[in-house]
């Protein structure tokens, strides 16, 4: 596996070969962002920003793409209900094994948050000092449920298929359907991991749009609530659902002032 400055082609995870980059210094000498994407994210949905982050902080970036995301290895569908503490239990805790990671400081978006969440509310890995949420799901919306049966109609029927193989390529399907036919499942409408917030011991910086087509402010106000870590919330205009795309130019040197704070 490379590390530093070069990247890195693959990482293998429990049998699993998962695309994933190494950004900036090896974990031995500064402590890393291990970024975690969104329902349809990949490694290169993320754009510049590990880089940009990595550059502000100082940190070494690892960026990967779960299981039947973008150049990873596919996933039988359809995806169990727990597919989400899956990741965050078992996958998130071996890769950072395998990465020989040390420090970390985790920055996940939608999905991606909601595995940071399980992961640092209930494994008490003290590798992780603190987190990045953006726009995290802790229990299912109906706002949010529309939001992904509009996602379905723009696959099948709009140009989102097409927009979508551009990063995952073969694994389109199997991302899509992956994520969206889960959330559509009756029986994940009483998803919640409420339970893990009261576990969370180490900062928090939650992000979120006013516009998120995917969430209301009771996402962010029940993680308020529950959690006796340290908490700092910032809530952006002209943003939705993805705010380090919609808002860069807010997001980024918050991110950065947050990270420099938690890994001094």
């Amino acid at each position: 596996m490379k590390q530093g400055s070069e990247k890195m082609d693959e990482i293998v995870v429990a049998g699993m070969r998962l695309e994933s980059r190494w950004i900036g210094p090896p974990p031995e000498e500064v402590p890393t962002l291990v970024f975690l994407h969104e329902g349809l994210g990949c490694v290169a949905l993320w754009k510049d920003v590990p880089e940009r982050l990595a550059a502000a902080t100082g940190c070494g970036a690892l960026v990967y793409s779960r299981a039947g995301y973008g150049g990873s290895d596919p996933v039988p569908l359809p995806r169990p209900r727990h597919y989400l503490h899956d990741e965050a239990l078992k996958v998130l805790p071996a890769l950072l094994d395998e990465a020989g990671i040390r420090h970390a400081v985790l920055v996940g978006h939608s999905d991606g948050a909601s595995i940071a969440i399980i992961h640092v509310g209930s494994v008490r890995d003290r590798r992780v000092e603190a987190a990045v949420l953006m726009a995290p799901h802790v229990f299912t919306e109906p706002m949010c449920l529309e939001s992904v049966v509009k996602a379905r109609l723009a696959y099948e029927k709009g140009h989102l298929r097409a927009a979508l193989a551009r990063y995952h390529g073969a694994n389109v399907d199997c991302a899509f359907r992956g994520w969206n036919d889960t959330w559509l499942d009756p029986d994940f409408r009483s998803w919640n991991i409420e339970e893990y917030l009261a576990g969370i011991e180490v900062p928090l910086l939650l992000i979120q749009g006013h516009g998120d087509e995917y969430a209301t402010t009771a996402q962010l106000e029940a993680i308020e609530r529950q959690v006796s870590a340290p908490v700092t919330t910032i809530w952006l205009d002209e943003c939705g659902h993805s705010p380090h795309r919609d808002r860069p130019d807010a997001v980024l040197p918050a991110m950065s002032s947050f990270i420099a704070e938690a890994t001094s």
